[in-house]
């Protein structure tokens, strides 16, 4: 099943969220396991799995992240595992920068404008590499797919790092 013709939406990394919603909405009443109540217990467990589907599919197209992950791998993309090293030795001294710029956070003199500095890199570099991934994903050929899928690695990372950015918030500030 193409999550894209599931919802009826063009098969692109750019998505009307709110018709995404709109369409997941539709689609969760006509299979909604309580329209089946009184219907078999194989019809029962058809519409319960169908339901997971929907919501599976929904999950992966409303996050921009998995959406480029599902579009590269219906293009046959083959994704490295997390425990594949980066090639780019430029991006990985990047890595050790921003994590060293995390955890002075913590001796800073003011800790809520490192934070804030902090949290203006990470979104800026987000943004700036998610529209490059944005316009390979866009331009679908094997070399194009293979450098959106190096850049998908890598926001990956940037989206870990600002996980442990809202850590460090919490336990910063929990009085």
């Amino acid at each position: 099943m193409n999550y894209f013709q599931l919802f009826n939406i063009e098969a692109s990394f750019d998505v009307d969220i709110q018709e995404l919603s709109s369409s997941y909405q539709t689609l969760q009443k006509t299979v909604h396991p309580d329209k089946f109540a009184h219907s078999s217990e194989q019809e029962q467990r058809i519409a319960v799995q169908k339901s997971a589907q929907i919501n599976d599919a929904y999950q992966t197209l409303k996050n921009p992240l998995q959406r480029a992950e599902y579009i590269l791998v219906q293009r046959g993309v083959e994704m490295p595992n997390e425990q594949h090293s980066f090639q780019d030795t430029g991006f990985l001294m990047r890595q050790m920068e921003l994590r060293e710029m995390l955890e002075d956070v913590k001796f800073s003199s003011n800790v809520d404008a490192a934070l804030a500095d902090v949290q203006n890199v990470l979104s800026s570099e987000f943004s700036q590499l998610s529209q490059v991934m944005r316009t390979q994903i866009s331009e679908n050929n094997a070399a194009s797919n293979l450098a959106a899928c190096d850049n998908l690695r890598k926001l990956k990372f940037y989206q870990k790092l600002n996980v442990e950015v809202d850590r460090l918030e919490d336990s910063l500030f929990d009085d």
